[in-house]
């Protein structure tokens, strides 16, 4: 049985990723929108009525969409873990008996996780190294670890997961086939 206040923590997770994936696809729906409407609308017709506005796009707005994009797609590692959504390839599922299922399960949530942890402490050298080069975006001039940490925490919120799952094999959400 999960512990009331892990089952309320990873709720609260859940929920908190869902968000900020949400804001960050809307914030790039928005913006190219925007973009687009200012570039292929906006632009034209003041040119047209004789007061030409010169560009009226949305400066850098695909590189910010790019970043956006980054950090959505690395809450999306976690949310997929979260609900079980996931691909899952059948390799290998009748090797052993049905008996030891739960068993395998928690062996492979174990495994997972830990791979997972690993992928993070290397997502992690890849911003430290980043940060150390003062790597900065193009045109923005922006650094651009502060956006890579998207990466070692969406890898680190799946790992994380996956070893609560080892230990609490009920709060291990229900695969989408089997949850009719």
């Amino acid at each position: 049985m999960v512990p009331g206040p892990v089952r309320a923590f990873l709720e609260g997770w859940h929920r908190l990723e869902c968000w900020i994936a949400v804001v960050a696809f809307g914030f790039i729906a928005a913006i190219l929108v925007v973009d687009v409407i200012g570039r292929e609308f906006i632009g034209p017709l003041f040119k047209l009525i004789g007061y030409p506005l010169g560009a009226t796009g949305v400066p850098a707005s695909q590189r910010l969409s790019v970043y956006a994009l980054v950090i959505g797609s690395f809450c999306g590692v976690g949310i997929a873990t979260a609900t079980a959504s996931h691909l899952v390839p059948r390799v290998a599922f009748n090797w052993v008996p049905k008996a030891w299922g739960p068993s395998m399960d928690r062996l492979a949530d174990l495994f997972a996780g830990l791979f997972l942890l690993g992928v993070a402490w290397y997502g992690c050298e890849f911003v430290l190294s980043s940060k150390a080069t003062d790597l900065r975006a193009p045109i923005l001039n922006w650094s651009v670890w502060p956006f890579q940490l998207a990466i070692p925490l969406g890898f680190g919120s799946a790992a994380l997961r996956y070893l609560i799952y080892a230990v609490w094999p009920s709060a291990r959400p229900i695969p989408p086939e089997f949850q009719e």
